[in-house]
């Protein structure tokens, strides 16, 4: 009778063939950016509702999907979305990297006030220091424009307990804004600013997930240029994709990050507290 060595039935074809390459999981966390291959619908990550999750795209249109196996891509690879593991408990930090105050009540408004020239530029202070101002109670106002800057500050009639700080868009040397500046100086009044076209422009690139911003011509509005450039639509949309890329100080350039610090201590530091 032969013998036989090894395995009489030979190889398992079923064990055959290359090894399908294993698709990660990645948790759903807000802002995250992923396309639904099946609609071709991209959007970022609104949040995790039971087992499906909210995605908005650059319109701010909506939609609803399942979390299911490798069911979206991530820079063009397969992934799985799953429910983010519950953070642990403690005082963590905020965005602008400061210990986060839990449980905190609502404090009643202080005197003193911080302006920013537009909603965008105040959007952008409460996504990264919304949490410290609500801890001192500073509310931060926009001021549509700095053209009647001087004006706006007599009528505010700042003082020694009504201190007020300024954010200025491109404050450089021999602008119109810093000679506007120059003209409402107050001493309980502190002007900062950063040296960029606009508040867009304080975002790091690649957190706007872009190699660079564009350069826009002198006498062009310089959110309509940059959409038209990047495809971004019109600036609403534009400037949600902007905003969504920012998660703390990190994202934002060190110019910007100083000035609005300094504004803060200003306001908050004094007679007032």
């Amino acid at each position: 009778m032969p013998s036989f060595s090894g395995d009489p039935y030979g190889r398992d074809v079923l064990a055959g063939g290359p090894k399908r390459r294993a698709v990660p999981e990645v948790p759903a966390e807000q802002d995250l950016v992923v396309e639904d291959p099946a609609s071709g619908f991209c959007g970022a990550v609104l949040r995790v509702e039971g087992g499906n999750v909210v995605l908005e795209d650059r319109h701010g249109r909506q939609r609803l999907f399942p979390l299911r196996p490798a069911a979206f891509l991530l820079d063009g690879k397969p992934v799985t979305l799953v429910k983010p593991a519950a953070k642990p408990a403690g005082p963590g930090t905020s965005a602008s990297g400061s210990v986060r105050v839990d449980g905190l009540r609502a404090k009643t408004a202080a005197a003193s006030r911080i302006w920013v020239e537009g909603i965008h530029d105040a959007e952008l202070v409460e996504r990264v220091w919304g949490h410290d101002l609500r801890v001192e109670g500073v509310v931060v106002e926009p001021l549509d424009g700095i053209d009647a800057l001087a004006e706006r500050i007599a009528e505010f009639q700042p003082g020694p307990r009504r201190r007020l700080g300024v954010l200025v868009d491109h404050l450089v040397e021999g602008s119109k804004e810093s000679r506007i500046v120059a003209a409402a100086a107050h001493p309980d009044v502190l002007v900062t600013g950063h040296p960029y076209v606009d508040i867009w422009q304080a975002v790091k690139p690649a957190s706007a997930g872009i190699r660079q911003w564009p350069v826009v011509p002198r006498g062009q509005d310089w959110k309509t240029g940059v959409c038209a450039e990047l495809g971004w639509g019109e600036p609403p949309a534009g400037w949600r994709r902007v905003l969504s890329g920012v998660r703390g100080f990190r994202d934002l350039e060190t110019p910007l990050v100083g000035a609005v610090e300094r504004l803060i201590d200003f306001v908050t530091v004094g007679p007032q507290h």
